[in-house]
């Protein structure tokens, strides 16, 4: 529990308020960033797009979606697309906080939310959106091993990151790259407080900065 405790103090530093708030008006989007304790390892929940998706199908992601009208807020939307695409129920999170969005490539201006859940919880996929679902340790996206490619800026995003992920659990193997290993290198990054062994650009110490920066790109290119 310490373990767990440490971390929402870590990522409670980065926590972002309103500090969006100047953004331009553009498109919203969220995701919702699972954590759990497995095993006494902090893990990060992911999914597995369907093949009936019209956009990214077969695409490691993040419960997540748009922003509907009725959402109050970025953290609203995150709560419900994870109830409809896994049957996570919002008062199964405890919200963390919420980090700055990126600007993804179809210029929507996606907010992380980052929340601890049960060990317990049991996912129920909503096939039409989820064909899979399984847990990745945070420590897995600092780590050199099963890591490739990182480029300098090729779009609205600074660095590209990209990781084949073993399950254990399945016996599958998990391609995660685009703007969900960036999400979660930030939260392994800012929870853990360690650089990664991939990237010596950025410290452990101003990573807020970093990520600043990220964001003031993808808002260039718009």
């Amino acid at each position: 529990m310490e373990k767990k405790e440490q971390l929402i103090a870590n990522l409670k530093l980065f926590d972002s308020g309103n500090s969006a708030s100047h953004l331009p008006d553009r498109p919203q989007a969220s995701v919702l960033i699972p954590l759990l304790v497995k095993n006494g390892e902090v893990c990060t929940l992911m999914t597995l797009r369907s093949l009936e998706m019209r956009a990214n199908a077969g695409d490691v992601c993040f419960p997540g979606g748009k922003r509907d009208p009725s959402d109050r807020d970025e953290v609203d939307t995150a709560l419900r697309e994870a109830e409809e695409e896994i049957g996570l129920p919002p008062d199964g999170v405890q919200v963390v906080c919420k980090l700055l969005p990126i600007i993804n490539k179809r210029g929507l201006l996606v907010t992380p939310v980052v929340g601890f859940i049960e060990e317990s919880f049991c996912p129920r996929p909503n096939p039409a959106e989820v064909s899979a679902v399984f847990t990745v340790p945070l420590d897995f996206f600092t780590t050199k091993q099963d890591h490739y490619d990182v480029h300098a800026p090729l779009g609205p995003q600074t660095w590209f990151y990209s990781f084949n992920f073993a399950d254990p659990a399945s016996g599958r193997e998990y391609f995660i790259y685009g703007m969900t290993a960036v999400f979660a290198v930030m939260v392994a990054c800012l929870g853990l407080r360690k650089n990664t062994e991939f990237v010596q650009d950025f410290d452990v110490e101003d990573l807020f900065s970093f990520f600043q920066l990220v964001l003031k790109r993808g808002i260039s290119k718009l």
